[in-house]
């Protein structure tokens, strides 16, 4: 089917609630993917940063190929060997903890939202600090959890028990735990806020409030964790450890899969009956995510995200300099924002046309989130169109 075609299905039978670029995208592979006329994009957004390892990997393909000739789904009530390998490697390349399966960084949330309150329902605390511009879902609680009014728009009541206050304030923070506070939950890097990244002070002042006052720290690694700030998680450049992370969108290197871990003293709450996925943990999503793990360390790309992130944020602040309109280029890693001082999606629109897909969030705010086996030619190409682009405005 061509374009057209499949617009007039989707304008009968799919819910309008995206907006949609007219372009059907049919094959990828790395960095590059093509539309059904055959124009070839370069992708350094990777789908809000879900294709780590650029599209269809031959690992990632082979692993879930030889695991769909095998066995596709198996009820949580039995043991599967790719869930409790996917398991173990979460846990040693964070902090030790247990895991919970699920399918999107949402349902991860969920789960951690839910792990706080029954961890602390016997003394009677609920409460969850978040912070402004934090992103966490599109769920009821979720979004609730979500400290941006946009995203609360139509669906009040709201969940009681969620407050906000501005993020890398310290102060504020303290200011608002009361005697039913919980947890205190944020992104390490906030992605859908604009590239927002927590100063060294400001997450060792959290851990250290959460050591005080008995509260749990959630650590929100959905975007920018597996990899993309060069280490496997954004936490680990600031020297301390959360209580409960969650993750989805590059473990599964473009399949459906999320996941929760939490310290095994936290963990223990989670009883069999107080919370489920019917296909959390299935056997062809874990083994796409066993094979994102063995891929990072097979072709050692957490050395190739610090050497690419550093090679772009040096060729971005070149661009800055050249063009008037970028206020500001922060980031760790392979997770960059060029912050504009106009509208940015106008901008977008442009770089699609000239084959280069990036994405605008929080209105000014580009997002530069290649895979993180990206190289110094595709950060040269995909520059070369945006600055072709922005010379323009």
């Amino acid at each position: 089917m061509n374009t057209q075609e499949i617009q007039k299905i989707y304008e009968r039978y799919v819910i309008p609630n995206y907006i949609r670029n007219p372009i059907l995208l049919v094959k990828g592979n790395g960095v590059e993917i093509w539309d059904a006329e055959g124009k070839r994009y370069l992708d350094l957004f990777s789908g809000w940063a879900v294709s780590l390892l650029g599209h269809c990997h031959p690992a990632t393909v082979k692993a879930i190929q030889n695991q769909a000739a095998k066995l596709q789904h198996a009820p949580n009530i039995y043991y599967t060997e790719p869930q409790g390998m996917l398991a173990k490697y979460i846990s040693e390349k964070s902090f030790g903890g247990q895991c919970f399966f699920c399918n999107s960084g949402a349902e991860a949330n969920e789960a951690a939202i839910k792990l706080a309150r029954i961890h602390n329902s016997a003394r009677g605390k609920y409460k969850i600090i978040t912070f402004s511009d934090s992103f966490h879902g599109r769920t009821i609680a979720t979004v609730t959890a979500t400290a941006q009014p946009k995203y609360h728009k139509g669906f009040a009541p709201l969940v009681e028990g969620f407050s906000y206050v501005p993020f890398n304030d310290i102060e504020a923070l303290r200011n608002a735990i009361d005697d039913k506070t919980c947890a205190i939950m944020l992104e390490t890097i906030q992605g859908e806020g604009g590239i927002n990244i927590a100063t060294n002070e400001f997450l060792k002042g959290i851990r250290n409030i959460c050591n005080e006052k008995g509260l749990l720290l959630i650590l929100d690694e959905v975007q920018c964790g597996m990899g993309r700030t060069g280490k496997y998680f954004a936490y680990q450049h600031y020297g301390i450890e959360p209580d409960i992370m969650t993750l989805a969108k590059a473990l599964g290197g473009g399949v459906a899969i999320g996941a929760m871990t939490a310290k095994k003293e936290v963990a223990k709450d989670l009883v069999p009956g107080s919370h489920a996925s019917t296909f959390g943990g299935n056997p062809l999503a874990c083994s796409a995510g066993v094979a994102v793990f063995e891929t990072i360390e097979k072709e050692n790309l957490l050395d190739n995200t610090k050497k690419m992130g550093e090679y772009a944020m040096e060729q971005l602040r070149l661009l800055k300099t050249q063009c008037n309109i970028i206020k500001e280029i922060r980031g760790v890693g392979l997770m960059i924002g060029i912050e504009l001082a106009i509208n940015g999606s106008t901008i977008i629109k442009d770089c699609i046309q000239a084959g280069l897909f990036l994405n605008c969030t929080h209105d000014t705010v580009i997002r530069f989130m290649p895979p993180l086996n990206v190289k110094k030619e595709h950060i040269d190409e995909g520059l070369g169109i945006l600055k072709s682009v922005l010379s323009n405005y």
